[in-house]
């Protein structure tokens, strides 16, 4: 199995459905390494510590961290399942980017952004990368710019995950702008 199908594995495992291969995360999202790669091997995939290192340093997204002395993992960030990956509240940059696709945007409009069935609403620091967060889904792409300054002093947190992912609650419509 190629680094890409195993890492998009790994995203599920870890950000969404560790029952998959029989393993827990704890109350910050770790998980032991010897119990995701046997879970792994399980369930009738191949990966061994050498692969899992290299798909953790060189995922062109950094979605996930090894602990210090690499016998522990999770995901940076994207969970569905309730976990504190411990990240602290940060000053936000004046204005972040959401990339997202037209079928969308009736909802947004109506709603603001909304997490969803994750912990946060994913934001980016550019016009680029939010588009590329919008090319991954089908359908005509749309980037809204977003007002994190206004929120950030009406009292809104914001966090800025170990990939550069910045992520916050909500986005209510009045802080958006679709470009």
């Amino acid at each position: 199995m190629q680094d890409k199908q195993l890492s998009k594995f790994l995203s599920l495992i870890l950000r969404h459905k560790p029952e998959t291969i029989g393993i827990t995360l704890d109350e910050h999202g770790w998980t032991d390494v010897e119990k995701l790669l046997k879970g792994i091997c399980q369930s009738g995939r191949n990966l061994d510590y050498p692969t899992l290192k290299r798909i953790v340093a060189e995922n062109d997204k950094q979605r996930f961290s090894l602990s210090p002395d690499g016998k522990k993992i999770r995901a940076n960030q994207g969970h569905s399942v309730n976990v504190d990956v411990e990240l602290k509240p940060m000053d936000s940059p004046e204005v972040l980017y959401h990339g997202t696709v037209e079928k969308n945007k009736a909802s947004i409009e109506a709603k603001g952004l909304i997490k969803g069935n994750r912990l946060y609403v994913h934001l980016s620091a550019d016009v680029e990368t939010a588009m590329k967060v919008a090319s991954r889904r089908k359908g005509e792409k749309l980037i809204y710019e977003v007002a994190a300054g206004d929120m950030s002093r009406d009292g809104f947190k914001f966090y800025l995950s170990l990939n550069g992912v910045w992520l916050t609650e909500s986005v209510p419509n009045q802080y958006l702008k679709l470009l």
